[in-house]
């Protein structure tokens, strides 16, 4: 074979071992790699000349939740633009599948509260074209996507398939677990990746009610879990509160023998060792021979957010009683002497993690509404309030009644301190992850970590080599996942690729635009250096963007290594 469908020359080739990269070609075939080496005698209709560009496999997202988008845009914007080609859906356990009719208006409502998503967009966009999980699977296979694809079973949608409205009101019974285990078999054999969960108290659905697998008991945790691993694989994945200790969830690898995905490690600088501890008995769990991972962010985290949907704060218990209020009687709430009392008191008081810690130095003013609060914007709360003599909650709520909680703020929330988020990232037992991508789409955008850790973590802060930061992103994520043929530069191997260049790569500022359904917001940010993402051997991408008319060639994941 001398002619293939591609030939990228003299590219600086990073394939994802961690090796120091060399001057080489790459020859794709068929979706395949099929050659690998410098001055390849191949010839192409489709040569690409990547004299100072770097290739390397195409970024693993584990950390999505593009369940419902997946749905009705094949394209899963913005993703693939930002280098990633595969990613892993049904995180936490916030899935919508399975689910019957009568509880598609109820998986709606949660996912609007606790993944930030509209309401209206939901209903108009999902494709409810499934009830079980095998038959969602069938759907995404049916449809295609541009990426490669694999999803985890997840807890809460299980619960409600089972328990119906009772799912986030209270334990489960013996029967109604072995129900489960049920659900978590068949979705297993069908091919899911694994079994997601959450227990985080900032997890909540409409009227504030908790996420249906934070009811779930240990011994529920437990059979689920052994379920998912009856047919010799997955892995069981876990958004944890602090109330989890990592002790449980290593007794869950040990009895599955199968990896556990710690999620979210981020650092919080009010409780600056927490999330070494964990890593700390992450670390300590692996020297015992089990094996748990600890999902970590390179980005930090901030939101843009309203009052109307505040986010970072609603994981505070006195924040419960606003949980589901709608405008009128919202606002009658938020202007409360009483509430506000409550709220401030629980903010007063030491916290070993919660999203918002009182450091009001750390939420701005982004956008008022009223011409005359305008110099409002891009000052802090602290700064405003200490200027007006008045509390900081007082000052931004008042500030958010009087432009009837229209005015956008924006709360840098966790990992703020470079130095400990580097020292995170570099840890023998984290994964680079947490992008969310697909949620909250209208607080932050982290679809783009990759190109972040590419540029600033690698580049700019010297955090660690390019090859290292490569490993992390591709072949790091597919050990760990069982994904077969991804995630390094292997003839025969998938070819899923990015292009780049080094000097360039990045993620640009973030920007709103408005190409959901019914002409929705999200936030948005540009991949910057990217020259060019291929996913089994179809460009996708190039320094343009996204090509919008090109096949679909991911492939939907269902066997694992």
């Amino acid at each position: 074979m001398n002619k293939v469908d591609t030939l990228i020359q003299n590219a600086l080739v990073f394939d994802g071992s961690g090796a120091e990269p060399a001057v080489q070609d790459l020859a794709v075939h068929q979706g395949k790699i099929v050659g690998i080496g410098p001055n390849l005698s191949f010839t192409s209709d489709h040569c690409v000349n990547a004299s100072g560009l770097a290739l390397m496999p195409g970024i693993i997202d584990s950390h999505t939740h593009y369940d419902a988008q997946i749905t009705w845009d094949a394209r899963v914007r913005p993703s693939p633009a930002l280098g990633v080609t595969t990613a892993v859906i049904g995180n936490c356990g916030f899935t919508i599948a399975p689910c019957r009719p009568k509880d598609r208006e109820l998986t709606m409502r949660n996912l609007t509260q606790v993944e930030g998503m509209s309401l209206q967009v939901l209903q108009h966009g999902i494709d409810w074209d499934f009830e079980s999980f095998p038959e969602y699977l069938a759907m995404l296979r049916k449809n295609q996507c541009a990426i490669n694809v694999a999803a985890y079973i997840g807890h809460s949608s299980v619960r409600t398939w089972v328990m119906g409205e009772e799912a986030n009101k209270r334990e489960a019974t013996a029967f109604e677990i072995a129900e489960m285990a049920k659900v978590v078999r068949e979705a297993m054999a069908a091919g899911a990746i694994g079994f997601a969960t959450s227990t985080s108290p900032a997890h909540n659905g409409e009227g504030g009610f908790p996420m249906p697998s934070r009811l779930a008991s240990d011994e529920e945790m437990m059979q689920l879990t052994l379920a998912m691993s009856s047919q010799g694989g997955g892995v069981y994945m876990v958004t944890k509160g602090g109330q989890m200790p990592v002790s449980f969830l290593e007794s869950l690898a040990a009895a599955s023998k199968r990896p556990v995905m710690v999620a979210a490690l981020l650092h919080n600088s009010t409780n600056p060792n927490g999330v070494f501890n964990d890593l700390k008995a992450i670390t300590e769990a692996n020297q015992r021979g089990h094996k748990l991972t600890g999902q970590v962010s390179c980005c930090p985290l901030s939101m843009d957010f309203t009052f109307a949907s505040a986010y970072p704060v609603e994981g505070l218990s006195s924040w419960k009683p606003v949980l589901g209020l709608q405008h009128a009687e919202l606002k009658t709430c938020l202007a409360s002497f009483e509430f506000r009392a409550k709220v401030k008191e629980e903010l007063s008081q030491a916290a070993t993690f919660r999203l918002f810690n009182s450091e009001w130095e750390k939420v701005h003013v982004v956008e008022t509404f009223k011409p005359e609060n305008q110099v409002y914007e891009q000052q802090s709360i602290a700064a405003l309030a200490s200027k007006a003599g008045l509390d900081p909650l007082d000052f931004a709520l008042n500030l958010a009644l009087e432009e009837d909680l229209r005015t956008v703020f924006t709360a840098m929330l966790l990992n703020s301190d470079t130095d400990a988020v580097a020292k995170m990232l570099n840890h023998p037992h984290s994964l680079v992850s947490l992008s969310d991508a697909g949620a909250h789409l209208t607080f932050f955008n982290d679809a783009g970590f990759g190109l972040h850790l590419l540029g600033y973590w690698s580049r700019d802060m010297g955090a660690m080599s390019l090859s290292q930061a490569v490993h992390q992103l591709t072949a790091q994520p597919a050990e760990i996942l069982g994904l077969k043929n991804r995630g390094l530069l292997r003839e025969g191997y998938a070819a899923d690729l990015l292009l780049f260049d080094p000097q360039t790569v990045g993620r640009g500022p973030k920007k709103r635009v408005f190409d959901l359904p019914l002409g929705a917001p999200r936030l948005h940010t540009d991949a910057l250096g990217v020259h060019g993402v291929w996913v089994n051997g179809q460009l996708i991408a190039d320094q343009n963007g996204m090509l919008e008319n090109t096949p679909l060639a991911g492939e939907l994941i269902t066997e694992f290594q």
